[in-house]
């Protein structure tokens, strides 16, 4: 049998790009790793995906839901716990909206680029594969204004494809915004 993920590092966070959610929960159980998935599609806030995350890895009740604390979860917690395999984790759907702007997005990024190098330190694999949802309102509609208190429409939710994420940027808005 071929070894699963032989062509990615063993220790990076990367776009989910060619595989699917199911080729790396597969992958993960052929190569005796931890397997963690985290659906942020209807998260709206920084809070909201730190409680998503938190709750969907089971995070302990005590996971202080920030930054730094996902990542003692992450790290240290699990380390102290015993003997590790490696892990596959996948971050579905991280939202892409001016509730989790880009700099939200690469800060949590770096949290799981962070957790990638402490593992890569202990010789344990540590791969992220994650994808972005960005609000697209219907072709015709006018855009959504959104107040800064007002919930994101994620009933209007689009997945970034693979071949969207080779082509453009996620956060190239002419992209998006132009006609499908």
């Amino acid at each position: 049998m071929d070894t699963p993920l032989r062509n990615v590092r063993p220790n990076i966070v990367q776009s989910i790009r060619a595989y699917s959610v199911k080729e790396l929960q597969a992958a993960a159980e052929q190569l005796g790793h931890h397997f963690l998935y985290a659906n942020l599609a209807k998260a709206t806030s920084k809070q909201d995906v730190l409680e998503r995350i938190g709750s969907q890895y089971t995070l302990p009740t005590h996971f202080g839901k920030n930054f730094d604390a996902l990542y003692d979860c992450m790290t240290d917690l699990v380390n102290k716990s015993g003997q590790q395999t490696g892990f596959i984790v996948v971050l579905e759907h991280i939202p892409a909206h001016a509730k989790f702007d880009k700099e939200a997005r690469e800060q949590l990024l770096d949290v799981f680029r962070d957790t990638a190098d402490y593992w890569a330190e202990r010789k344990i694999a540590f791969r992220c594969f994650y994808s972005f949802s960005v609000a697209r309102t219907p072709k015709g509609e006018e855009p959504i204004a959104v107040a800064s208190d007002d919930p994101m429409p994620t009933d209007k939710l689009l997945d970034v494809s693979p071949m969207a994420l080779r082509m453009s940027s996620p956060f190239n808005a002419g992209y998006w915004t132009a006609a499908v």
